[in-house]
Parts: C-alpha cells; sequence; structure tokens
C-alpha cells in the first residue's frame, strides 16, 4: 500500500495483485556534480535510457521543446500561452529560418508584437543551441568510463531549468554580445556550485562553444596534460602494463643527445664500452 493525494485528498492505493510501471527520471550527476548511482534493487530490475539518445526521429521536437517550456518564463512571449500552437510554432520557424513568406497567424498581433516576439525568440534560438551543445556533451561525458578519459568529465547541464533561468532574462533591446555575456556569467555560476573542477568545466563549456581565448587555451591544454598524467599514475590496467609497473616512466626527461651516441664493441668483451 502506498499513500498518494488524488484531487487534493490524501489517499491510500492498494497495489496488491496489480503490475505497477514505475517511471524515475534523473541526472548522471547531482547538482553539485557528484555521480548518481541508481540502487541496485532497481538498476537490475530496470531499463535505462539517456533522453539525449533515444529521440531518434525526434530530434526537432526535442529541441522545439526548450523554447516552448521557455514560455512561462519570458514576459514578452507569455503572450502565446493563450494562443494556439499553430502561432508558437510559426513564431519559432520564422526566428530559426529568418524566413516569413507564407507564415500566418490565427491570433491578432500587432506589427509591433510580432516584432518583439520574432526578436525575443532570435535570441532564445542562440541559447537554446547552446543549452542543446552543453547538453549533448554532458550526455557524451557521462557515458565515459573514468579509466579511459583523456580530459576532466564535464558536469555542467545543458536543461529545461538553464533555459528557463536564460529566458527571464532576455530583452528585446539586447544585442549579441549582450546574450554571449548573459548566458556566460549563467554557466560561470553553475560551474561555482560543483564540488570541485569549476574551471575545468567553465573552460571546456568555452571550448564547446568556441568562446576559448588564447590565455584560456592554454590553461586548458595545461589542465588536460595533468589530468592524463594522472590518470597513467592513478590507473593500473592490464591494458597499461608498463605504466602499472613503472606509472612515472612516460614523464621522466628525454635523454641528452650528448650521450644517446651507439656505443663501440670493445675488442674486450670485460672491457667498458668505448664511446
Amino acid at each position: 500500500r502506498i499513500e498518494g493525494v488524488w484531487n487534493n485528498q490524501p489517499r491510500t492505493y492498494d497495489l496488491r495483485g496489480r503490475k505497477v510501471a514505475v517511471v524515475m527520471a534523473g541526472n548522471p550527476y547531482t547538482e553539485s556534480g557528484e555521480k548518481f548511482k541508481v540502487p541496485d534493487m532497481l538498476a537490475n530490475r530496470a531499463d535505462t535510457y539517456n533522453l539525449g539518445d533515444v529521440i531518434g526521429a525526434h530530434e526537432a521536437a526535442f529541441e522545439t521543446s526548450y523554447l516552448e517550456n521557455a514560455l512561462t518564463s519570458n514576459p514578452v512571449l507569455s503572450s502565446l500561452r493563450n494562443q494556439s500552437r499553430h502561432d508558437l510554432h510559426a513564431f519559432i520557424r520564422i526566428a530559426e529560418t529568418g524566413d516569413r513568406d507564407g507564415a500566418e497567424f490565427e491570433g491578432n498581433y500587432s506589427v509591433e508584437n510580432i516584432n518583439e516576439i520574432l526578436n525575443v525568440f532570435s535570441k532564445l534560438v542562440r541559447i537554446r543551441n547552446v543549452v542543446l551543445a552543453v547538453n549533448q556533451e554532458y550526455i557524451r561525458s557521462a557515458s565515459q568510463q573514468d579509466a579511459y578519459r583523456t580530459e576532466p568529465p564535464f558536469k555542467l547541464q545543458g536543461s529545461y531549468r538553464n533555459m528557463n533561468r536564460l529566458a527571464e532574462k532576455i530583452l528585446p533591446i539586447m544585442n549579441d554580445q549582450e546574450v554571449q555575456e548573459l548566458v556566460l556569467d549563467h554557466f560561470q555560476s553553475e560551474s561555482q556550485t560543483l564540488t570541485s573542477g569549476a574551471e575545468e568545466n567553465l573552460l571546456k563549456f568555452r571550448e564547446i562553444n568556441g568562446w576559448l581565448s588564447k590565455a584560456d587555451q592554454i590553461r586548458w591544454e595545461e589542465i588536460k596534460k595533468v589530468f592524463r598524467r594522472n590518470q597513467i599514475m592513478g590507473w593500473q590496467t592490464p591494458q597499461i602494463p608498463l605504466a602499472a609497473s613503472f606509472p612515472s616512466l612516460p614523464f621522466l626527461p628525454k635523454p641528452s643527445k650528448k650521450f644517446s651516441k651507439p656505443c663501440k664493441a670493445a675488442s674486450n668483451p670485460l672491457l667498458p664500452c668505448r664511446t
């Protein structure tokens, strides 16, 4: 028996003798960046799917859902909540393609209102693409085994929550630079909530979106180099027996050319080799 609520009234459900399907949604990592583990009792009896991996032919609908969920967060778009979905998708299509040919609306909108809505949607499309890129990298990183990583795990999330928090701050008068700074500030704040790895996650975020400066690129390469060194030092597997026996061997200084000349065979094998 389980307790529940139906129509604002408490209710006891008796599930004895019934077949029950339980659907749970979660992330590979918690909000602080710690790895989330499904209890064995559930994992052994459950089918697990990644939403980003199984969308298949519904990829366009998944991308559009980011914009649909942002309606309630932005004051300019709030007027569309009571309009038809035809109008909503027409605005989204124009914002994505920039083509107004053949666009028809069922509702009555002033020219000023249409321009404001399209202005906001065009900015949200840019933000949606950034959030989607974060989401895809998050899924890709979470699917890797720690032993085979070549760079630190990426733990920033590209969720509806991130999209809505950004959408509520978008104004029609904002320019592209202001939108980019807003996105950077948001994910910088998100990285600070992680238990560890704030710098490396923010640098990876900049790399994904092509926003790395020259100094950022140098720092990111240093972090990845140290990470790979620590991987070899810390992981001792049958696949790398030499590194397991001599973990620091790959990082020993290279021999000087002064001592790398071939040794000439000595006439007497008991005498030392002559160079």
